[in-house]
């Protein structure tokens, strides 16, 4: 098993930043594929970021004002989010899975966290 902590949520107005972090701990060597979603009330899960490692994606809502890196040695990762807008406010959720086919999707992924809440006022 693969268990995933998010940290660093919280209360930020709009156009301000925040740094989310992911910890992977447990059998770490199952993963490839590392990505961030987000669910708003009332709405699905939607995809934010990955990376497999050596290549990164993004949904268009986000790129340009979002960055994913990773730190393998460390089993973390983390989300740089400047920019931020109110539609940006949700439960942000670190997720992990053995491949990278489809990274962009909830297929790809076997383990989640627990989610972050971020909150951004306009």
């Amino acid at each position: 098993q693969v268990q995933l902590v998010e940290s660093g949520g919280g209360l930020v107005q709009a156009g301000g930043s925040l740094r989310l972090s992911c910890a992977a701990s447990g059998r770490t060597f199952v993963i490839f594929a590392m990505g961030w979603f987000r669910q708003a009330p009332g709405k699905e899960r939607e995809f934010v970021a990955a990376t497999s490692g050596s290549n990164t994606y993004y949904s268009d809502s986000v790129k340009g004002r979002f960055t994913i890196s990773r730190d393998n040695a460390k089993n973390t990762m983390n989300l740089q989010m400047n920019s931020l807008k109110s539609e940006d406010t949700a439960v942000y959720f670190c997720a992990a899975g053995p491949m990278t086919e489809a990274i962009m999707t909830r297929n790809a992924y076997v383990y989640w966290g627990q989610g972050t809440q971020v909150t951004v006022s306009s």
